[in-house]
């Protein structure tokens, strides 16, 4: 099964293999470059069917770090572009993840400082639905006022038209890992008294509005995306239940596969993480809102990515740091399941 192709909408996948959204973390004023080509294109050209470009910035202020990849502005357009071109001559999707990082933004490059950045290293304030820090040493956000919130809903539908214009068939919101549609998702971190907090039907507001939003400007013919930590891993927090009536919800509107990450938006959170982890949470939004899911976190081997696809667990498996390991993971994982794919021309006398 795992490849065999899988069509979405009016899009179809040549496997069932997805590299996953990973940032890298460097690039200038959010713009492409040549490592974000060679990175991608190695790995679309490696066999896998879908390829994401990582969390992507809809504001200046949403990036994670000042290395973060960028679609903010139209001059982003043409160097991603690039990228979705070539993607997609090698016979792979490509697909692109739009993000705010929420009150997690201005925080260093990860091998230089994972610390927050003051004004005077270049940082900025973050901005989250309320006034409360992510961790101890983190700025206080600023909490958005509605204006803010419209402001941020505008961001995704504009970037979600710069993808499009960019050739990416596939868009991603990013909901999870405690960036900030997350963080208004949580009752950890959104702890407002408006229609944006409270209930969970006035924490999920946001993330409604944004999926509306982003399907005025993204065609009928390609697919949604949307990915959220489909639990907290603590007691009081956001659970499994709150993402299957989610993803219920998110799928009248137009969303088309749940990608079921995990946590992020607590720090210090124990978590059992083991091969797979996640997976049974991809099952259970799969069988009980009745909605594709894509599978994701420490999923290493091509037996293992077999077995999720066998036992209904998920209808695609997204692959990351083995993806670092292995830009080839689609050939190798093809020989050892035994089954025949296409090679580049370029590669073939080494088959």
């Amino acid at each position: 099964m795992l490849f065999e192709s899988l069509k979405l909408r009016g899009v179809t996948f040549r496997n069932r293999i997805a590299v996953s959204p990973m940032c890298q973390y460097s690039y200038e004023d959010g713009f492409s470059n040549d490592w974000q080509l060679v990175h991608l294109g190695s790995r679309a050209a490696g066999g896998a069917g879908l390829v994401f470009a990582e969390a992507t910035a809809v504001e200046e202020k949403g990036r994670i770090s000042p290395g973060d990849l960028g679609i903010w502005k139209d001059a982003h357009v043409e160097p991603l572009a690039r990228v979705a071109r070539f993607v997609a001559s090698q016979g792979a999707v490509p697909a692109i993840q739009l993000a705010h990082a929420g009150r997690k933004a201005s925080t260093g490059v990860p091998w230089i400082t994972e610390k927050p950045l003051g004004e005077k290293d270049g940082g900025w304030t973050p901005m989250g639905p309320s006034a409360i820090p992510f961790a101890e040493g983190y700025p206080t956000p600023e909490a958005l006022d509605k204006a803010g919130i419209a402001r941020v809903v505008k961001s995704f539908q504009a970037a979600a038209k710069r993808a499009l214009q960019a050739g990416f068939q596939v868009v991603e919101i990013h909901a999870a890992h405690g960036y900030l549609i997350n963080e208004f998702l949580s009752p950890f971190s959104n702890q407002r008294q408006d229609e944006y907090g409270g209930s969970f039907e006035n924490r999920i507001r946001l993330l409604r509005e944004t999926v509306k939003a982003v399907r005025v400007e993204w065609p009928e013919k390609y697919p949604l995306f949307c990915r959220f930590s489909a639990t907290e891993w603590k007691e009081g927090g956001w659970t499994i239940e709150d993402s299957v009536e989610l993803a219920k919800i998110l799928k009248g509107e137009g969303v088309d596969l749940i990608d079921c990450s995990s946590g992020g938006n607590v720090p210090g959170v124990k978590i059992n993480v083991v091969p797979g982890y996640q997976v049974p949470l991809a099952e259970r939004v799969k069988k009980e809102a009745g909605i594709a899911t894509a599978a994701v976190g420490l999923i290493t081997g091509a037996a293992q990515a077999e077995e999720i696809l066998q036992k209904g667990q998920a209808d695609l498996v997204l692959l990351a740091r083995q993806m670092l390991r292995d830009p080839y993971f689609p050939l190798h994982a093809a020989k050892e399941l035994g089954v025949e794919v296409k090679w580049p021309n370029q590669y073939s006398r080494a088959r």
